[in-house]
């Protein structure tokens, strides 16, 4: 009974409530755009640079959803590129977008994942460290084909790529490279959301990597060094994919102020160098506004006063700026970006099963925080930082079967 009545109060404080809803997507010079299949749609388009594809703005993450009809429905509406990752639900992700996608022409849709498997990341000062293995990488990676049922992926990530260190690690960028040689993958990516303009610099400059994926949205605070970066990488030919466009689709925990998403998208795609984006879609009102809205980028009156919400009070609820300051603050030398990243999962996405895995990559313990008396961090986004860490502690022990 006590196991149940702690399940009822986990439900009762909120971390299973709707999440907010996906995003939208425009036209700006340097994009192209064309009639869908569907009639009345609108496909935008840019190229994904030196690898030529030409993509369109809005493609699909699909880390929140377990529908292959969802699938199905995006590839109808014009929708190339399906986002995945070994990381996701625990490979089921990958089988449920292998299935959706079986039967059709591999030349109508592109592949990205990415695995986890033999690296031993040092979340906290964004390297790798010693243990990690790349052969063991390797046979995690022809497991994601094996689950996807496909011979080739179009993109292969590193995930969590951080500093310069982990980005030019040599023996992962070996084996990428053999992975790429041995055809199971047409091009290699990063993948970062924090010490995010070192990684895409870093990137660029190993002549290995194809694309970067990284952390792009209106309330982060280093956007000068950000722009910078990928102004930097696409002048060498590098693919940029947006993630985390939504910054957390909700302003306050309780998910009464939801972000207005399709300005954060239009916001997003306004810089001309983002040549598409993954936002995560559950549901098939998400899915019709994202491809909806593709035809129109210009920000109204309004939307942009939406934005400005993130100079007020209620800023400092749920999105964190992954800056690290944190880090030194803390008399446990906590990984406090990794657990405010879990945070924002279960509270502003409400996607629990990745919510706890990422809390498990903190190595946070239920005695942390025990013996402070009061928190001696000073967020320089404003978060309480030891209530955040008290309210996403309880997830550690839910079991997995229960969150799925």
């Amino acid at each position: 009974m006590e196991t149940k009545q702690t399940r009822r109060n986990f439900l009762r404080n909120g971390l299973l409530a709707v999440a907010g809803s996906s995003i939208a997507t425009p036209v700006v010079a340097g994009s192209r755009f064309e009639n869908n299949e569907s009639p009345g749609e609108k496909i935008v388009y840019r190229t994904l640079g030196k690898t030529g594809i030409k993509i369109p703005i809005v493609s699909m993450g699909t880390g929140n959803t377990d529908n292959p009809a969802l699938i199905k429905s995006a590839l109808e509406k014009g929708v190339k590129l399906f986002a995945t990752s070994e990381y996701y639900q625990n490979g089921n992700n990958e089988k449920m977008l292998g299935k959706a996608l079986k039967g059709v022409p591999r030349d109508s849709f592109y592949i990205q994942t990415s695995t986890n498997g033999g690296l031993k990341i040092d979340y906290k000062n964004g390297l790798l460290k010693p243990g990690t293995d790349p052969d063991v990488y390797l046979k995690h990676a022809d497991g994601c084909l094996k689950r996807l049922q496909v011979e080739y992926v179009d993109i292969f990530i590193l995930g969590f790529a951080a500093r310069r260190e982990y980005v030019f690690y040599d023996p992962i960028l070996k084996a990428l490279q053999k992975f790429k040689q041995q055809g199971k993958t047409r091009y290699l990516g990063i993948g970062t959301h924090s010490f995010e303009p070192e990684a895409i610099r870093a990137a660029a400059d190993t002549g290995v990597f194809d694309i970067v994926m990284t952390a792009y949205n209106f309330r982060k605070n280093n956007l000068k060094e950000m722009n910078a970066a990928i102004d930097y990488a696409a002048s060498k030919g590098m693919g940029i994919i947006a993630m985390k466009t939504m910054a957390g689709a909700y302003w306050d925990k309780e998910r009464t102020r939801p972000i207005n998403t399709k300005a954060a998208l239009k916001w997003v795609l306004n810089n001309e160098n983002i040549h598409t984006t993954v936002p995560d879609c559950s549901n098939f009102d998400q899915l019709s506004q994202d491809v909806s809205l593709m035809a129109d980028l210009k920000l109204t009156e309004d939307e942009k006063k939406d934005l400005k919400l993130s100079h007020d009070g209620l800023s400092a609820d749920i999105y964190c700026q992954q800056c690290g300051d944190c880090i030194s603050q803390c008399p446990e030398s906590l990984d406090i970006p990794t657990i405010m990243r879990s945070y924002m999962y279960a509270y502003g996405y409400k996607n629990l099963t990745h919510a706890q895995q990422t809390l498990e990559a903190s190595n946070l313990q239920q005695n942390n925080c025990s013996e402070c008396a009061a928190c001696q961090v000073e967020c320089t986004a404003g978060f309480d930082v030891k209530k955040k860490i008290a309210d996403i502690k309880r997830l550690r022990d839910v079991p997995q079967d229960f969150l799925a």
